[in-house]
């Protein structure tokens, strides 16, 4: 009894003692005027546009300009007009998740997706566009974390509270890699954010990617690609507000999202549209202070909770791994892994360029051991491909070089290493051990590691 009150009264103090209400001035694309707000209305509040008797429409104020609200809609504008009254809500945008939560798919209001009846709301309001946590109050990233994949774990392994972006073009299987991240990665729970995702796409990866195992612990959140920019944003925001909640209550959370790109994509538009000055690429300045701002809240929380391990796939445009989006996430996560299309056409997956992946909590994460091991496959990956034409076109001679002539034969064993099918599973001794027959090297297991 005494949590449902506490319920009851969280959702109670979301309520206005008041009404202020607005009419629609003007409609110009998705953007819409408002005016006769008076004092009550600031950037990031909320307003629903009243149609029709039976249909409200959100809004968000993203901007004023000539005593006029800009707002722009989470779902389609047909039926508004001049002169349509537009209701605002003084209270913070904020959502109430619950353990209940877990096996859920919903959209990016919050709202379910999946036929499950209602979501029962918890008792703690979390602000969706909130701050992450004092520098000085959070804790440092914890041990390893087994994620399930070999080329991940042995060469750019994640510690928990750690986040990493995972870098690729289209079609070149960052998807699929994530899909096997969420199956297989040790977890209390995992908070999947599908970001501007295709719409036939979301089904599979609920029913084989993720699994009804997997779903059991896990939240989705779901903004398809056809969704207003306001949608895919907020689609971000909560997924970081679930993480944060279970968080709080001392899990370890797996945070997944794909992709920060549509994120920002989404960002772009809706700023273009307030009227922000296009910088690189077309993106305005605020979309790189809101990628900041959405990643630091992901990592490890204040003493006495748990941490956010955060996963963020970035859709590389024209596989340009230096555009705008990609350049800034790079400097705000604690490494990046790289999948390469070329990897992709040779047929190796997934198709992470372990040379060019690299991970911050390396090396103090790995033992001594597991440093040589590390250091003596990249330096004979990087003595093969430095010779790779020579190699292909037979212009090498064997004898030439001794370490080349140990890379080429062992770079066999090394790809169908870093092959991995993604109904297969390793853990991080496992691969380690493997990558130590390959190289005859010798290594000790440590079993207290995850």
């Amino acid at each position: 009894m005494d949590r449902l009150s506490e319920r009851a009264a969280a959702a109670v103090s979301t309520f206005a003692d008041h009404e202020v209400s607005g009419r629609v001035t003007k409609v110009l694309g998705l953007l819409v005027e408002m005016a006769g707000f008076g004092q009550d209305l600031t950037v990031g509040a909320m307003v629903i546009l009243k149609p029709t008797a039976q249909r409200d429409i959100p809004c968000e104020v993203v901007g004023f300009r000539d005593n006029r609200a800009l707002l722009m809609p989470f779902g389609a504008l047909e039926g508004v007009g001049l002169g349509c009254r537009a209701v605002i809500q003084t209270s913070r945008p904020v959502v109430f998740p619950s353990e209940r939560w877990l096996g859920r798919v919903m959209n990016a209001l919050a709202q379910p997706i999946d036929g499950l009846g209602p979501l029962y709301n918890g008792a703690i309001a979390i602000p969706l566009k909130n701050s992450a946590p004092p520098a000085h109050t959070r804790q440092r990233v914890g041990k390893k974390l087994d994620l399930g994949v070999r080329a991940v774990n042995t060469f750019t392994s994640i510690c928990k509270g750690q986040r990493m972006g995972i870098f690729a073009g289209s079609g070149v299987g960052k998807s699929v890699l994530l899909s096997m991240m969420a199956r297989y990665t040790l977890a209390d729970v995992i908070v999947i954010g599908l970001v501007g995702e295709r719409g036939r796409e979301v089904q599979e990866f609920l029913e084989d990617d993720l699994g009804e195992e997997g779903l059991k612990r896990a939240v989705v959140i779901v903004a398809t690609g056809d969704e207003p920019a306001l949608m895919r944003r907020q689609a971000a925001y909560l997924t970081l507000s679930v993480a944060e909640y279970f968080r709080a209550q001392g899990k370890q959370v797996l945070c997944l999202m794909d992709s920060v790109t549509r994120f920002a994509m989404a960002h772009r538009e809706i700023g273009l549209s307030a009227g922000e000055p296009p910088t690189s690429k077309g993106y305005p300045p605020t979309t790189f202070g809101e990628l900041a701002r959405l990643l630091e809240r992901a990592g490890p929380g204040p003493v006495g909770q748990g941490s956010i391990t955060g996963l963020f796939t970035v859709l590389v445009e024209g596989d340009d791994h230096n555009e705008p989006i990609s350049d800034s996430v790079r400097g705000i996560v604690d490494g990046h892994i790289v999948m390469e299309r070329a990897i992709a056409d040779r047929g190796r997956y997934p198709a992470i360029n372990i040379l060019k992946s690299v991970s911050r909590s390396l090396p103090a994460a790995f033992t001594e051991e597991q440093n040589a091991i590390c250091k003596r496959a990249k330096q004979l990956i990087s003595s093969y491909e430095n010779m790779a034409e020579l190699i292909r076109l037979g212009a090498y001679r064997r004898g030439s070089d001794m370490q080349v002539d140990e890379a080429i034969m062992l770079y066999p064993d090394i790809e169908e290493f870093l092959t991995q099918n993604k109904d297969e599973q390793t853990s991080i001794d496992d691969g380690f051990q493997t990558m130590a027959d390959i190289l005859r090297m010798d290594y000790t297991p440590e079993q207290d590691e995850v």
